[in-house]
């Protein structure tokens, strides 16, 4: 089943990071934030290929030195305004693949396994893409007046995985038409987008490391 099909992630990791200034290399529980995410791929097996696609010489050093190719990544892409998807698209104008396997360094937490279970849930479904997340139940206030837990919710993408055939990123798309979910635990949902979100994520690695 997966034999037939080259299977790539991308951990994007600009180095101009405004939020939290050089976040991607910042220490977080003994390592690079960087390495969490290059370490959780390393562990899969159904990966044949990692890039880590970045313009700054320390990302690139660091990732390197846990084990992951590195993909110069044009400056002009770099910027604060430029979407992920274009970023992708840049890398498979390098390197061929049939899935794309989206890592964010800006989710650190991931419990072992998870990598592959999205792989093999977006190969037997036959889907374009896929996301994990949680079901969000917050809504803008005076909108809705029922109890929480009576609340339907809808799918939140958290950032962790994502998933999506590499034809459909060279047009230019993320989504397409079959979309798969992934519902994973509270704790891996956190993406880190401030000091608090770091903190919390530290937090949350430090009792990992201890259980």
């Amino acid at each position: 089943m997966f034999k037939d099909k080259t299977i790539l992630a991308i951990i994007p990791a600009r180095g101009g990071s405004k939020g939290i200034p050089r976040k991607n290399v910042k220490d977080i529980g003994g390592k690079p934030l960087i390495a969490w995410t290059i370490e959780a791929a390393k562990k899969s097996k159904l990966l044949d290929r990692l890039v880590v696609s970045t313009e700054d010489s320390e990302i690139a050093e660091v990732s390197k030195k846990y084990g992951a190719e590195v993909i110069k990544r044009p400056q002009a892409l770099a910027e604060d305004n430029i979407p992920t998807l274009l970023v992708l698209r840049e890398v498979l104008t390098k390197i061929d693949a049939d899935i794309v396997v989206l890592l964010q360094c800006t989710s650190p937490v991931r419990e072992d396994g998870l990598v592959d279970k999205c792989i093999k849930r977006f190969v037997e479904r036959k889907a374009d893409s896929l996301a994990t997340g949680f079901i969000c139940k917050l809504y803008k206030w005076g909108k809705y007046n029922q109890l929480r837990q009576n609340l339907e919710g809808w799918f939140h993408d958290d950032g962790n995985v994502f998933i999506a055939k590499a034809s459909l990123i060279e047009k230019g798309e993320l989504c397409g038409k079959k979309m798969e979910k992934v519902i994973i635990s509270r704790e891996q949902n956190i993406e880190i987008d401030d000091e608090f979100d770091f903190w919390v994520n530290e937090q949350i690695l430090s009792k990992n490391k201890k259980a």
